[in-house]
Order: structure tokens, then sequence, then C-alpha cells
């Protein structure tokens, strides 16, 4: 399982994680407003994109995509969002090709239901080293999930200290963990650009790491890589779309120097975060992740959890 020091990393790199200036209200500004003040610099953004590649298949057609660079207050000037466009595109032409392409035809499946609704078979199919992976990531584990009825947003829950991952990591390589971690984001930035056109909503999301089971001594460095590449690449190629991250189910240990160094950390990386030594995914509560989702036994208590820590100061 993750030693405290990959949870400490994973810690800083959450901090880092852009967000817009609305990220913790659940009320904000029209999203079909946002696209009409914006509409010009987004038409421009297209352009660029589209001077690099027309291949549907790898470049977003949706506009909340663009829109994404212009509402991250990280990016000081109109050349750093084009130069961080471009990048995100070339990846999407050489490197991220596959998995692209891979979430893009995934999430047309998981869409064409016959009664409309989210077949999510399809997706964790396609996913890269699906056949080794899911049998160590299950939903028990790892799921995306929304807030409704609270709000729109997504929320991802991971349980890191869940997976085998010494297990794991010895039948897949560094790149294929990073590949399928960036597939998982792929797939949540395009539901939260398809669903935020369908509310009308700038749709973000909510990260809960539940760290209970966590070891802080061992576990792989391996799989500690992996995250922690995945992540700084996620950083890079989905601006705005992280809202807060929620660290839950602390071990006394790590709850006692979160105490001690937060106060040090500066305002603005306090407040993506947020530390709880219990929570909405409470050992006693959620045995398993999968009670959280639509109908399951421990939904209504998740939902209002969640939306406290997530909006609230």
């Amino acid at each position: 399982t993750p030693s405290i020091k990959m949870i400490v990393k994973l810690i800083l790199l959450s901090a880092t994680i852009p967000l817009l200036a609305t990220a913790f209200s659940t009320s904000s500004p029209s999203l079909q407003s946002l696209l009409s003040t914006h509409q010009s610099e987004i038409a421009s953004l297209k352009q660029l994109a589209t001077s690099l590649t027309t291949d549907e298949s790898i470049l977003p057609q949706n506009d909340v995509f663009y829109l994404r660079y212009l509402i991250d207050d990280t990016y000081t000037n109109p050349q750093q969002r084009e130069d961080a466009l471009k990048s995100n595109v070339q990846w999407r032409m050489n490197e991220g090709s596959s998995i692209v392409k891979a979430a893009h035809q995934a999430i047309r499946l998981a869409t064409s239901t016959p009664d409309k609704k989210w077949d999510n078979a399809p997706v964790a199919e396609a996913a890269p080293g699906a056949s080794t992976i899911n049998t160590y990531i299950t939903p028990s584990q790892c799921i995306t999930t929304t807030l409704s009825p609270k709000t729109n947003d997504l929320v991802y829950c991971i349980r890191a200290g869940k997976i085998n991952d010494v297990s794991l990591m010895s039948q897949v390589s560094i790149d294929q963990m990073v590949d399928f971690f960036l597939y998982c984001k792929e797939v949540n930035a395009m539901v939260a650009d398809m669903r935020s056109l369908q509310s009308d909503s700038v749709i973000q999301v909510i990260t809960c790491n539940d760290l209970s089971g966590v070891k802080l001594i061992g576990g792989s460095k391996e799989f500690r890589s992996s995250l922690s590449l995945a992540s700084k690449k996620a950083n890079e190629l989905y601006p705005a779309l992280n809202g807060r991250t929620l660290l839950l189910n602390l071990p006394k240990l790590l709850g006692a120097l979160v105490k001690l160094f937060t106060p040090l950390f500066p305002e603005k990386v306090r407040e993506r975060l947020r530390f709880v030594s219990d929570g909405p995914l409470g050992k006693d509560s959620v045995g398993d992740l999968t009670e959280v989702l639509d109908g399951g036994v421990g939904r209504e208590e998740f939902v209002k959890g969640v939306a406290d820590l997530a909006y609230g100061e």
C-alpha cells in the first residue's frame, strides 16, 4: 500500500491543480453566457488547434474544452494559453493518440444504450491494460459519480489503500499505469464537457482520496511514480477541470503532520484541499465505494458530506 512519502507527494500535486475563480461555489455563471462572452477567443483557439490537425477522433469538438483555457487563471497571457493548447494537441496527435481514441469510442458506446442510461462496461474494457489492471482496480476501490441532486459536478473517488499495488506493478509497467490513469482523466474530462452543455454550467471534477487502509511504510515505488507522472501530465492537459481535493480518513500520524504543516502552506494551497479524519467515506459507514453510486445505501449521506467539504468555507 502507498507510503507516507507518496501521500505527501499526492497532497503537494493536488495543491498545484489550477482552479476556476468560482470553483468552490454551488452557483456559477451560466455556461451559455461564458461561451457568448468568449466566443471570439474560443474561435481563435479552435482555429489554432485545427491548424495542427483536423482529426476529429483526437481533437475535441466541444467548445467547453476551449473555454476552460480561457477561464483558467493560471495562464497570465494569451501566449501561455496558446502554448498549452498546442502542447495538448501535439500530445493527442502522438503519444496520447491511442488513449484519446479509446476514450472517445468508449464514451460513444457508453451513451448509446437503448434506455439512454450510462453503460460503464465499454469504458472499463477499453482502458489501457484493462485485462490486468481491472482485476486490481475495481469499482470497490475507484469510481466516478455525480453530486446530483446537490450540483452537476463529478466526483472521482479512490481508495488507494485497498489496491494491492505491489502485485499490480509486478504485472504492468509504469508507462502502462500512467496511460491507464490518463485514460480515466480523459473520460472524466469528456463527460464533464458533455454534461456542462446539458446543464448550462461549467462542471468540475472533485477528487476524494480515501486513505483508509493506507500503511505509512512500504508499497510499490513504481505505483507511486505512476501516480506522480500521471498527475503532473493531467495538470498540463486539463485546465480548469478540477475542484477541491478531499483527503479523507487520515491515519493518525498523517493527521498530526497535516495539522503541523498545513498552516505553512500558502493560502491558495490551503483553499484547494480539505483534510478530514473521517468524512463522507467513513470506514464504518461506507464499506464499498459502490454504496455511494445512484441507488446505493450510502448515497444520500455521501452527497451531503462531499458537497459540504467541496463548497464550504
